[in-house]
């Protein structure tokens, strides 16, 4: 038995969701436990692709259990779609989730503030997806936010968002927004609330009872380090915790029982929205784009994409407590001649090895880069390590002795069985 935290070692988008796929073969539940419908998790199992925006991703194997922990904030009518577009593609969706009773609920009014402020913030822009996470959990900090439990409570809940949105209202009055029309918001959610009834539970308590009865669980990060709302490049961040210590916070189970956690870092960094890239390079976005690849699966957007950042992967490293590391989308780098690391940064007269707080410091670095002759050879057909070209397996040793970890898999494309185990 095993419970272990999955989290992204970069800036999101590191492929956690193939990553918890696989690894749920082995596990018995998968918890979710941050974020909103603004992740996404992409899986491909044979010509079928699966995108995953609150549900885990292990809901696509065969007697799991997946949770929705207490740390997510939800938007029940994008979970609803989700849960009825899964049933379209063939995926059972009954039993096998269980949504926290204490989970925040994100509601359209939500989505209007993240609009209006991305628009107002200009050049300061943060390149929010406008899904309404960051007001729901600024909702849930100021303790005047609506939970699932709410939803159960038909009375409890007409009052509190009655109140919520006559605050709501009045508030934005001036601005010049719509105002929330009640009667046909409170009747949408009630509908939905309705439906999703039958998943709402206790699930800190359920997770103890699984713990005892001897169940394996995974934790199902969301983003990544350096979009944590404390510990990320701030403020262009998420609004969440997206750190190892958030998966406890988020599901209620404790600490002290966590047997490992896994880092998850692509084999160079991406970055979508706004904030620093100190490694950007606008040949790798040209190379990765025109094969496809580094599309935000929520949004659509082309991602940014650059060299391997040590600097970022050690600093995730310090603050999670890697055990194991997996190195995502080997392959991309199949036709790249002279593959660069970026080792330190030099911040003025300074050369530095940890990443600074200051966000104007960051987008100052200046990366101190070693070089790596690549492999030019197709790794996407590749199973097994030892069959890997040498300079590929020299390259993953570096970057995971830069990080500070072990390796435990590699993947080199999108489906299940592009995947090595270490």
């Amino acid at each position: 038995m095993a419970h272990i935290i999955v989290v992204g070692a970069q800036w999101g988008d590191e492929g956690k969701g193939k990553v918890i796929d696989v690894l749920t073969d082995h596990a018995d539940v998968v918890v979710r436990t941050q974020g909103g419908n603004n992740a996404g998790h992409t899986v491909f199992v044979g010509d079928k692709k699966f995108v995953f925006h609150l549900i885990p991703s292990g809901i696509l194997r065969k007697n799991k259990l997946c949770v929705i922990g207490n740390g997510v904030v939800v938007d029940p009518i994008a979970l609803i779609e989700e849960i009825d577009s899964l049933v379209q593609q063939g995926v059972k969706v009954g039993r096998n989730l269980v949504l926290s009773d204490r989970a925040h609920i994100v509601f359209p009014f939500h989505r209007m503030l993240d609009e209006l402020r991305e628009i107002t913030r200009a050049k300061g822009k943060i390149g929010t997806t406008k899904r309404g996470i960051g007001p729901a959990y600024g909702d849930k900090v100021e303790r005047v936010g609506l939970r699932l439990c709410d939803l159960l409570q038909p009375k409890i809940f007409q009052e509190r968002l009655e109140m919520r949105i006559q605050e709501f209202n009045t508030w934005h009055k001036a601005s010049g927004i719509e105002p929330i029309d009640f009667n046909k918001l409170h009747a949408a959610y009630r509908k939905a609330g309705d439906k999703l009834a039958p998943f709402i539970s206790n699930t800190t308590l359920l997770l103890h009872k699984l713990h005892k009865k001897g169940a394996s669980i995974l934790f199902e990060g969301a983003q990544g380090t350096l979009l944590d709302v404390d510990h990320g490049t701030y403020p262009f961040v998420t609004s969440s915790n997206t750190t190892a210590g958030a998966a406890c916070t988020g599901s209620g189970f404790p600490p002290t029982l966590i047997n490992k956690v896994l880092g998850v870092m692509k084999s160079y960094t991406t970055r979508v929205g706004e904030g620093p890239l100190p490694t950007h390079n606008p040949e790798l976005d040209r190379r990765l784009h025109s094969l496809g690849r580094e599309y935000g699966a929520s949004t659509g957007r082309p991602r940014r994409c650059g060299w391997f950042d040590a600097v970022v992967t050690r600093t995730s490293q310090i603050i999670n407590g890697f055990d194991e590391l997996v190195v995502t989308n080997l392959d991309g780098l199949d036709t790249v001649e002279d593959i660069k690391v970026a080792v330190a940064y030099k911040l003025g007269t300074r050369k530095v090895d940890y990443v600074p707080a200051d966000i104007e410091e960051l987008a100052t670095c200046v990366p101190v880069y070693k070089t790596f002759r690549g492999w030019l050879q197709d790794t996407s057909q590749i199973k097994s390590f030892q069959k890997l070209p040498l300079r590929a397996k020299e390259y993953l040793k570096a970057i995971c002795e830069l990080t500070g970890a072990t390796l435990r898999m590699v993947s080199v494309g999108a489906s299940r069985e592009q995947t090595i185990f270490c």
